[in-house]
């Protein structure tokens, strides 16, 4: 994977003066809060923006993957990739685990349907994979070939 910078941040002017000072790199942005992921699709220039999905909260009858249609209109009209943390997928077990992928099938629907990119983003070291192994597992929850040749 090339260059980038992380920028984790639930404050909005810290992370605009984060985007601001690392002008030029590749920037990955991630927040908890959806209002600030809105505010930042809206408002910055970042490369992808990684969802998170460890920390959320399904309603009754609706999956809440913190991705919308709204924040899919508002990264195909930025050129944002949505990022899939890889992270997330393989430190969570048993029914965490299988939320967490369902909520990632529906983000993966989303983005096929707005034709936005994805990619599948691991922070840590030791939780990345080969490019084979990354590529099964979004053919596996739905990703379109188009897109898997891409990562």
């Amino acid at each position: 994977m090339e260059n980038h910078v992380i920028i984790r941040s639930n404050n909005f002017e810290d992370a605009r003066k984060e985007i601001s000072k690392n002008h030029g790199e590749k920037i990955i942005f991630t927040s908890d809060g959806d209002e600030l992921n809105r505010k930042i699709l809206e408002k910055q220039k970042i490369d992808i923006l990684l969802l998170s999905q460890a920390k959320r909260k399904d309603k009754f009858k609706q999956r809440n993957s913190g991705f919308n249609h709204v924040l899919a209109k508002l990264a195909k009209k930025n050129k944002i990739t949505i990022g899939i943390n890889l992270d997330e997928i393989i430190n969570s077990t048993g029914k965490n685990k299988s939320e967490i992928l369902a909520r990632i099938k529906q983000n993966i629907k989303l983005c096929n349907k707005n034709k936005l990119d994805m990619k599948f983003i691991a922070v840590k070291k030791e939780n990345q994979r080969n490019l084979y192994d990354l590529k099964s597992l979004g053919l596996v929850l739905g990703m379109p070939t188009k897109i898997t040749r891409k990562l």
